[in-house]
């Protein structure tokens, strides 16, 4: 008789399993159109289909219209990388009305805005990580048209940061210090002049963020302000192209959220809360950004160089059983 209800236990399990499984049906994911949230895309398809039973599907998306359609539509199921400053206020309202839930961080660090100068100038001179003493040294950051005078690096016409940039640029005094703002002329002109700077160990000075492949390639040091970061100043004034007295603060992180629908994650508790505890450090993904790069990646294939490599970051975001399910099937790839 014991053996029979055991048996009927064991039995039980397996079904439930199976049924679990049979359960997720099918699940979509924005994948977004840049690097960092196109392998996180992957990651998720791969673990939820593997891992999950899911029927993962990958959809085209992008903040605003995939914010709006999952609020509107209930699709796709799942935006893994959403940085929601510029949709915070819908996004506050999709979560009150009960038609999203924010799962958690895509990245730990948030997404990283700020002023750097390369690490081997800090190394030499450990002041340059402070803006004090970029001041002090202001001749030796020559204007690349101008010799005679100092150039930050500031961003490209027509990107926000440009605002930011300006503010700062006064808040910090830079133009009393010696400073011209440069600029890039476009994102490839940006990247290009720290890489041009690298690879002759030369000094550069100006704007960049992460997770990004130009800070997983080359080793940059961002600069402390000596402020500390005034959130509210930074949202109510150094953010708008109209701010008449900005203080100097250090850039906020900007919030890199993975968001569901909150159909999803009531449908699915097992499958939402590995998206809950799948997050990224700032530092590894920038290292995972310039290894796509270097190898001309796309997404799935960084997927499997994460999984692979990196078992000792993800296999604590699912149990241990949907770990095994994942590695059996990545070594059949």
């Amino acid at each position: 008789m014991k053996k029979i209800i055991g048996a009927a236990f064991v039995l039980a399990g397996v079904i439930g399993s199976t049924h679990a499984a049979e359960a997720c049906g099918t699940v979509t994911i924005a994948d977004m159109n840049w690097s960092s949230a196109e392998l996180i895309a992957n990651v998720d398809k791969f673990i939820l289909q593997e891992g999950y039973g899911c029927e993962a599907e990958l959809i085209p998306g992008d903040t605003m219209p995939t914010g709006t359609s999952m609020v509107e539509k209930g699709k796709p199921d799942v935006a893994p990388e959403f940085w929601s400053n510029s949709f915070s206020a819908a996004l506050e309202k999709g979560v009150k009305e009960k038609r999203l839930r924010v799962a958690g961080d895509s990245l730990s660090d948030g997404g990283e805005e700020g002023f750097w100068v390369p690490e081997y100038m800090v190394k030499a001179d450990p002041s340059l990580a402070t803006l004090k003493g970029i001041k002090a040294n202001v001749k030796l950051f020559k204007h690349p048209e101008d010799p005679s005078k100092s150039a930050f690096m500031t961003c490209p016409a027509g990107w926000g940061c440009q605002i930011t940039n300006a503010n700062l640029y006064k808040a910090l005094k830079l133009e009393e210090a010696g400073f011209e703002l440069l600029d890039p002329g476009s994102a490839a002109g940006l990247s290009g002049a720290i890489a041009k700077a690298y690879e002759r160990k030369k000094p550069w000075f100006g704007y960049y963020w992460a997770p990004t492949p130009i800070l997983g390639k080359y080793k940059m040091v961002k600069v402390d302000f000596g402020s500390g970061i005034d959130a509210e100043h930074y949202k109510a004034c150094i953010g708008q192209a109209d701010c008449e007295n900005p203080k100097p603060t250090m850039y906020p992180p900007s919030p890199v959220k993975t968001v569901t629908t909150e159909e999803f994650a009531s449908r699915e508790p097992a499958a939402f809360a590995y998206l809950a505890k799948r997050s990224f450090k700032n530092a590894q993904m920038n290292g995972l950004l310039a290894w796509m790069e270097e190898n001309q990646a796309d997404g799935d294939v960084a997927m499997e160089y994460f999984l692979k490599n990196n078992e000792a970051t993800w296999t604590p975001w699912v149990p241990s059983d949907v770990a095994a399910k994942v590695k059996a099937a990545l070594a059949k790839l």
